[in-house]
């Protein structure tokens, strides 16, 4: 069964087309019109609903996505332009001689310290002609030097940094960090790089802050959550409350805190969100410092939704009108149907004397008046078979007679058979023996062909009329014919068809001595096979052309074939086989000139072995 139906799913062969004729051949009018419904309009419907509401969500989160990347490409123009100015400051300062003869010389009293500080004003100077640092500092190893927040002896705390014990390894190259301020505590995006002062072979470590207000101030003007980090820590956002936070405390996955760039979608919290990443320095990979922008997948599309919601109401409401409708004329149609059908069941029960009336020039109006012109033709018929009947009854009576009459001329088969046996005590008294045997036999198988009728024999009673017909003819022609029989034992106790085999033996004695003036030798072979009996009857006589054989099979397989010609036999034998176990198991004839003929065929497997029924 579930082959037979994933067979009719793949639409293999005609079985797809029958089953879904028979399942709409079987349905009511009324669900024939709602799944008409459900097919032309309710399933169209859905699919162009679904289709459109995830396009419409598509596109809102395309916009969504075009509308971050072309602000976040201003906001990396605007940040990188304020970070800049620390590049170059740095990049001045690395390369300022007086920064490095005041970093380096022993002074021996505070004042010859505080003079030299205000000989050399740069880092105060950068810092008002800036607004996009909040402070430069210089971190060197010359305790002869005093901390005036600007050129600091480094103790052994900021040595532990980790920022400064980068810088002292950088071989001068530039990084950001999110670090702490020694003067106030608070934490800063501060570029951070080394400075060499080779004239006097030392070195010192450059701070300089970047401004938190400028920064925080050109994220303020985004509409989704935007912040500036440096490796993991957010340094800016347009939300204050975010400031100085981790991605660790935001609940961001670690695989995509650590991306550079790209977009992603995740969940922060209970919030479905798109996360873009934009890469500030992407082709250098000690600075890890990065825009991110997080927006709500449901805020971006709680105004499509909102548009999908009234257009399926609106969608739902004109659906429910049409189905109402279809209800209102499958219940028209189907009362129509019904009286239509009421009117045939009366017919059914003999009642020909009516006359439907359903008014209408459609299809059921039509059928209402061909209804009535058929039960018009039918009493009209109904007279005709009733005086045809009458002839029939008249014609068969005087059948009757005539059989009556042949009947009676017909010869007593006792008084036969008992002719048949003083024949042959007529042969024993003058010692003639050979005929008394073959009148015997004689007498013997046409008694059997009369006790044999046409029901179903035991194959040993078979095989005794087969044996008494070889027998009669080997007297007949003596050397002229030979004969052998090969029965399987286990075929003995099978039940076949009366005079089954002995037509086709008669054929083969009688065609197969014909053309031939040596001696014919015939073999009878049943033997019992999986298929069933398996019988096998073939002669060396002088056989056919292909010809000839090609019509004697040709008017075996003609039922009407009626003109009393050769092979009447056969024929009948043929049409009896198919007749009892199907078309498959006819004769199959072989035959060629000088080499005799062979007939064959098979009773089958349960009617033929050991059956008796």
């Amino acid at each position: 069964m579930v082959a037979l139906t994933l067979s009719m799913l793949r639409g293999e062969g005609p079985g797809m087309r029958t089953y879904l004729r028979h399942f709409t051949n079987h349905m009511k009018i009324r669900n024939k019109l709602i799944l008409s419904f459900v097919a032309v309009v309710l399933v169209p419907t859905l699919i162009v609903g679904v289709y459109l509401t995830v396009e419409l969500r598509t596109m809102a989160l395309r916009g969504a996505a075009e509308q971050i990347e072309t602000n976040m490409d201003r906001v990396k123009k605007r940040t990188l332009d304020l970070l800049n100015v620390s590049y170059d400051i740095s990049y001045r300062l690395s390369n300022d001689t007086r920064l490095g003869q005041l970093a380096n010389n022993s002074y021996d009293t505070t004042y010859s310290v505080v003079n030299a500080y205000r000989d050399y004003p740069d880092f105060k100077e950068y810092v008002n002609l800036y607004r996009e640092i909040m402070s430069v500092r210089l971190y060197v190893d010359n305790p002869t030097l005093i901390d005036n927040w600007e050129i600091i002896p480094t103790d052994e705390q900021t040595k532990k940094t980790d920022w400064y014990r980068w810088a002292k390894q950088s071989d001068g190259l530039i990084r950001w960090s999110y670090i702490q301020d020694s003067r106030d505590g608070a934490r800063y995006l501060s570029l951070i790089r080394r400075i060499d002062f080779y004239k006097h072979s030392t070195n010192g470590v450059l701070v300089i802050n970047a401004n938190s207000a400028m920064l925080n101030g050109i994220l303020s003007q985004e509409s989704f959550d935007t912040m500036l980090v440096a490796d993991r820590d957010i340094v800016a956002a347009n939300d204050s409350g975010l400031v100085g936070k981790t991605l660790e405390e935001l609940s961001l996955e670690p695989d995509i805190a650590d991306r550079r760039s790209g977009a992603f979608m995740t969940r922060l919290g209970d919030r479905r969100v798109r996360i873009q990443i934009v890469d500030l320095y992407p082709d250098n990979e000690l600075i890890n410092l990065r825009i991110l922008s997080v927006f709500s997948v449901d805020d971006i599309v709680r105004e499509p939704n909102r548009i999908i919601r009234s257009a399926l109401t609106a969608i739902g409401v004109g659906l429910v009108v049409a189905l109402v409708l279809i209800l209102a004329l499958s219940k028209l149609i189907g009362d129509r149907l019904l009286r239509l059908s009421k009117h045939i069941s009366r017919v059914a029960t003999g009642k020909l004397d009516l006359k439907l009336a359903i008014d209408g020039k459609d299809e059921i109006g039509q059928l209402s008046r061909q209804f009535n012109a058929m039960l018009g033709s039918i009493r009209a018929l109904m007279g005709e078979v009733t005086e045809s009947n009458r002839q029939k009854r008249e014609l068969e009576t005087k059948q009757n007679e005539i059989k009556l009459r042949m009947l009676a001329s017909q010869i007593n088969p006792h008084f036969l058979f008992n002719t048949l046996e003083s024949i042959r005590m007529k042969a024993v008294v003058r010692k003639e023996a050979d005929i008394a045997r073959t009148v015997k036999l004689l007498g013997k198988m046409m008694r059997k062909n009369l006790e044999a009728g046409s029901g179903v024999i035991p194959v040993s009673a078979e095989f005794d009329m087969i044996g008494c017909y070889l027998d009669i003819q080997k007297f007949r022609y003596e050397d002229r014919l030979q004969y052998k029989l090969d029965i399987d034992p286990g075929a003995m106790s099978a039940s076949i068809p009366s005079l089954i085999i002995q037509p086709i033996v008669e054929n083969a004695v009688i065609h197969g001595m014909e053309n031939k003036e040596g001696a014919v030798t015939v073999e009878v072979a049943l033997k019992m096979r999986d298929e069933g009996l398996c019988v096998e009857i073939r002669d060396d006589g002088a056989g056919m052309s292909a010809g000839r054989l090609a019509e004697v099979v040709c008017r075996l397989n003609d039922p009407e074939d009626g003109d009393g010609s050769d092979h009447i036999g056969l024929r009948n034998v043929n049409a009896r086989l198919r007749l009892s176990f199907g078309e498959g198991y006819g004769l199959s004839i072989e035959s060629a000139p000088e080499q005799g003929t062979c007939v064959r065929f098979v009773i089958p497997g349960e009617k033929g072995a050991g059956n008796h029924a």
